[in-house]
């Protein structure tokens, strides 16, 4: 172990705590000097950083009006204090929350301590001297600014952030310097870990988003007493903001989840999953869901959607301008889809069998319902990868003929460049989602904030800002009302999915796999496939997605479209937003086939269904059991089906 020296505050392997007090110490430093009288307390301190904001002629009313302010924090933090009080004495154990964001620095935390004590010592060292350099290049800056007001220069800081793009932070030279000494020690540490030797690739990955993660948790505009915007509106609203703000930090608090939407905004099977339909058929796995038809011909051939149990299924089915089934029932095709049960502890025995069991199920009593010999499919994410080992099982079976053709949207088979989620799949890790899941199943909302902190900064931090600092009202929006539906898991399928799966890769080794007594051996499928990917997917990244090229036999079209997991998918016709790029699917790499690839403005969607009219584009009359519910037919429910209601 390295030791500590007693000049250096690196040593001793304790990059990020030395890192977190050299912040503190550079914000006393900045306020004391910037705000003189204020005092070490917190409360003195907010009241003397408050002071020079204020607007003049405040009156005995005005502060009135923030002791009233500071009464209604008080009050609801009692009342929350209470209510978790009563919470904690019905379990005789109470375990960490790791729904709050805080508890994501612990996670980070813990992965730097598995590297090599002293690792950034060298790197330290340096970093401190460059800070010393810098600082004082910039404070001949600020001296600079500050004789006449802003100057010119003051807007073209050295390091540029759009967290601190409000004048606020280049309006006092405390704040100025501030946040520039915080990107640029950030953007020291993530050079160290990529010029640090002595580290495999994955390790440097992990390190590297350890190091992201801690470094947004740590940026000085999620602190009230360091974000001079948040400061002004506490100033002009009377300290109401952090009123609304504790509202909402409380509110999450009690339901273990971010939130991120208005959660009153949306109803399902109203004017969210609305489209017309009914429930088909259903099992203790999945309820089947057939769309009513909107034109008077419909394709032959029927469509089954299989979306992924991670998430609802409705992120298909949003407000009709952007529901995909809505788009795809009014071009003429029998839309069915999968609303996948949210696992309880009924299914604590549920493995990856079942769900494969599950697809295999409903393709039958498609083609059984409306008398076709075969389907087409769609797998979304991990639905796809399971669709693929569908094929593969129909394929050894010699009942491949079931599925006319596979449509895959930014599903992975191949894990080896499977990105970030990596970073949550070694052993430790693994264990600690076995603790998570003492009754069979793991929580969505356990899922839904490792997802959030692949992307901290938009979907956490931002909304830390917002939400609780600003005091801001949510907004209506159905993607993120989508985003925060979370569906349970089982835990048996979730571990061995990220073993065998993600951190194995056994999926791409013939035979190493098998579902329902039958080998898995992806070089079997001869299905004719299209496969579309997000360039900018942090998911499923491109470059990973591309790697079913290499496994499948039969046909297949790649297709590169504009934005990441949710919107490089959910892109409609008339919304004329993003791009896709067509090249040659035969390339031996992704680079190449970007080489290739001509760039087309829009949504891929009609693309897609050019594609699967060569298929086959015979139509038949939209009559009899093409219309659910109809005079002779039994069916269960409305759409969209009691599962996606289940909590």
């Amino acid at each position: 172990m390295a030791q500590n020296d007693g000049n250096n505050p690196f040593a001793a392997g304790e990059p990020f705590r030395a890192f977190f007090d050299m912040q503190g110490e550079a914000m006393r430093e900045m306020f004391a000097q910037a705000m003189p009288g204020s005092g070490s307390g917190s409360g003195e301190a907010l009241g003397a950083s408050l002071k020079g904001m204020l607007p003049e002629g405040v009156s005995a009313g005005d502060l009135g009006e923030w002791a009233k302010a500071g009464t209604e924090l008080q009050q609801m933090w009692l009342e929350f204090m209470g209510h978790q009080a009563k919470k904690a004495a019905k379990k005789s154990t109470e375990g960490k929350n790791l729904l709050d964001p805080a508890q994501w620095l612990v996670i980070s935390q813990s992965m730097v301590e598995q590297f090599p004590k002293g690792a950034f010592d060298a790197q330290a060292r340096l970093a401190q001297d460059s800070l010393a350099l810098w600082k004082g290049v910039f404070e001949r800056f600020v001296t600079s600014a500050g004789a006449g007001g802003e100057s010119d220069d003051a807007s073209e800081l050295p390091m540029k952030d759009r967290r601190f793009a409000d004048p606020a932070w280049r309006e006092h030279p405390a704040f100025a310097l501030l946040h520039q000494t915080y990107l640029m020690l950030t953007e020291y540490f993530r050079q160290a870990v990529k010029s640090m030797d002595g580290l495999d690739k994955e390790k440097r990955k992990q390190l590297e988003f350890a190091v992201n993660a801690l470094s947004e948790a740590m940026s000085p505009d999620n602190f009230l007493l360091t974000n001079p915007v948040v400061m002004k509106r506490t100033v002009e609203t009377k300290g109401q903001n952090l009123v609304r703000g504790m509202r909402h930090l409380i509110n999450d608090l009690k339901r273990g989840q971010l939130t991120h939407t208005d959660p009153d905004a949306f109803t399902l099977g109203e004017n969210l999953a609305a489209t017309p339909g009914k429930v088909v058929h259903e099992t203790p796995m999945y309820q089947l869901v057939q769309y009513s038809p909107s034109t008077k011909d419909v394709y032959e051939v029927p469509l089954v959607i299989f979306p992924p149990w991670i998430n609802r299924f409705y992120i298909l089915d949003l407000t009709p301008k952007k529901s995909f089934i809505k788009w795809a029932v009014d071009q003429g095709l029998t839309v069915f889809v999968v609303s996948w049960k949210s696992a309880d502890e009924s299914m604590a025995d549920v493995v990856w069998d079942d769900y494969i069991r599950s697809q295999i199920d409903a393709i039958d009593r498609v083609r059984d319902r409306l008398k076709v010999p075969h389907v087409h499919t769609i797998g979304y994410c991990v639905a796809g990868t399971t669709l693929a080992a569908t094929l593969a099982i129909l394929a050894r079976r010699e009942e491949a003929d079931k599925v006319k053709s596979a449509t895959f949207f930014t599903a992975q088979v191949d894990f080896e460049k499977s990105g970030d989620l990596k970073h949550f799949i070694e052993d430790s890790q693994l264990e600690m989602i076995g603790q998570l899941s003492p009754q069979g199943y793991l929580d969505g909302r356990y899922l839904a904030a490792t997802f959030n902190a692949l992307r901290g900064k938009d979907l956490i931090w931002n909304y830390v800002v917002n939400n609780y600092l600003l005091g801001e009202d949510y907004p209506a929006f159905d993607l993120l009302h989508w985003n925060g539906d979370v569906t349970n898991l089982p835990s048996k399928w979730h571990n061995d999915y990220l073993r065998d799966l993600y951190r194995d890769n056994k999926l791409v080794v013939p035979d190493a796999l098998s579902a329902d007594g039958t080998p898995i051996d992806l070089t079997q499928v001869e299905t004719p496939s299209f496969v579309q990917a997000g360039r900018e997917d942090h998911i499923a990244p491109a470059e990973s997605v591309w790697r079913i090229t290499d496994h499948f036999a039969g046909p297949l079209e790649f297709l590169l479209a504009g934005s990441g997991h949710i919107a490089g998918v959910v892109n409609p016709p008339a919304a004329n937003k993003y791009q896709y790029w067509v090249g040659d699917s035969n390339a031996p790499s992704l680079k190449a086939y970007i080489e290739s690839a001509e760039e087309h403005p829009g949504s891929w969607w009609p693309h897609w269904l050019e594609w699967l009219e060569k298929q086959d584009d015979t139509k038949v009359p939209a009559t009899g059991k093409r219309k659910p519910g109809g005079r002779g037919d039994t069916v269960i429910e409305d759409a969209p089906g009691r599962y996606v209601k289940t909590r």
